[in-house]
């Protein structure tokens, strides 16, 4: 069997470090020259992606440096929106588009956009020759796909025995591979972008294929007593998917492609982007309120039901969020790919879940809730989550 040395843009072998003819390692113990013992003249040691000076707090913008304070400002902007306000969540539901909330639908297509943006489709297809990176994307569906929906089954059984509709609801979330916020979070956390695009790009895909088939498997196969009927939708899958992808990808690919022919790389790397990078943000801001004002004042009022669902999404986002990056790490994957499967792994794509209980159940029922309450618990455990990955590599490296 021949063996061949594995792309280093894609893979790390776990406990080597690969060195060109400029970078050899300096034995201390041969070094003679005091001139070469002076530190001013010897280079600092490289550090992890995330422990570089972009990373460091002084150098991020000051939208970056209170990140963590505008979203919870924007939580509860949202909550007291939703409470004192009347009839805000049924304006915020009246407009729709192909059943899909136009204000949210807005939301998701603001943050998403400046991100795809910055994808280097012209060199995709160089990746795609590369054996490692098909390993990557097994992994990955094995882990979106079988791993994470068993264990949010597992989870909903495990807290929610006696709640037959927010288990259900819990199975949704669970099942609902996440194509939009992912970006987000990866890019937060330095992942790598055009990889992330790769994974969001196969996981929409089988989200059309294998959304419907698991969802029902789980909840009515698996629960032959359950009291309610569920039927699933193709189309409604699909709609979720070529909205909340389908357009901003589009938008993006023919942006890239027409900036770059009309002017230069130069421009467009350093002129364009910097102007609409910040709308990612910018976005995700606007959705994290316009969610909690649709939402806020059932959450208040049902708050023994939220807190009841909010355990297993806790332990279901950490859970698989660490295990995925521990085992990366083990496999010897470089640190920009190893955090971009593991955010892909516990995210999840809840407009998706909250369209299909609505549909399925009823705006008012208790999956419903249970699929609404996935963005408020996702949103600020993932962002605790891409705050303490930053902090562990930069403590512990990680090339």
């Amino acid at each position: 069997m021949s063996t061949t040395n594995p792309n280093p843009a894609l893979y790390q072998p776990p406990g080597n470090t690969t060195f060109s003819p400029s970078e050899k390692p300096i034995d201390n113990t041969t070094i003679t020259n005091t001139s070469d013992n002076d530190p001013e003249k010897q280079s600092p040691p490289s550090l992890p992606p995330c422990a570089e000076s972009k990373s460091t707090f002084k150098s991020l913008s000051f939208f970056d440096r209170f990140l963590a304070l505008w979203i919870f400002l924007a939580m509860l902007i949202g909550v007291l929106l939703g409470n004192f306000v009347p009839n805000i969540s049924e304006a915020l539901h009246k407009g729709t588009f192909f059943d899909v909330s136009v204000p949210i639908a807005v939301g998701l297509l603001v943050m998403m956009y400046p991100i795809l943006c910055k994808v280097k489709y012209e060199s995709l297809h160089k990746v795609f020759q590369e054996k490692e990176i098909w390993v990557q994307l097994a992994f990955s569906v094995a882990v979106n796909w079988v791993v994470a929906p068993l264990f949010m089954l597992g989870l909903s059984w495990a807290f929610l025995p006696d709640e037959e509709g927010l288990r259900q609801g819990l199975i949704l979330v669970g099942v609902a591979r996440c194509i939009a916020m992912v970006l987000i979070w990866n890019k937060l956390a330095n992942g790598s972008s055009d990889y992330c695009a790769i994974l969001v790009a196969v996981n929409s895909l089988l989200q059309i294929v294998l959304f419907a088939p698991i969802s029902l498997l789980f909840i009515r196969v698996f629960d032959p007593n359950s009291s309610t009927a569920i039927t699933i939708s193709y189309s409604t899958v699909a709609t979720s998917v070529g909205i909340f992808l389908g357009i901003p990808l589009g938008a993006a690919i023919v942006t890239r492609f027409t900036l770059l022919f009309l002017f230069s790389a130069d421009f467009y790397n350093k002129k364009f982007i910097p102007i609409i990078a910040p709308w990612s943000l910018i976005g995700l801001l606007y959705t994290i309120i316009v969610l909690f004002a649709s939402q806020g004042k059932r959450v208040v009022h049902q708050i023994v039901s939220v807190v009841r669902v909010s355990a297993p999404l806790i332990v279901y986002f950490t859970v698989i969020f660490f295990a995925t990056l521990v085992v990366c790490r083990r496999l010897g994957y470089k640190y920009e790919y190893g955090v971009t499967q593991s955010f892909t792994a516990a995210s999840n794509n809840f407009e998706l879940a909250i369209a299909v209980a609505v549909a399925a159940f009823g705006a008012d029922s208790d999956q419903a809730l249970a699929a609404t309450v996935g963005p408020l618990i996702e949103v600020p455990v993932l962002l605790g989550l891409v705050y303490g990955v930053r902090w562990f590599v930069k403590k512990r490296g990680w090339e």
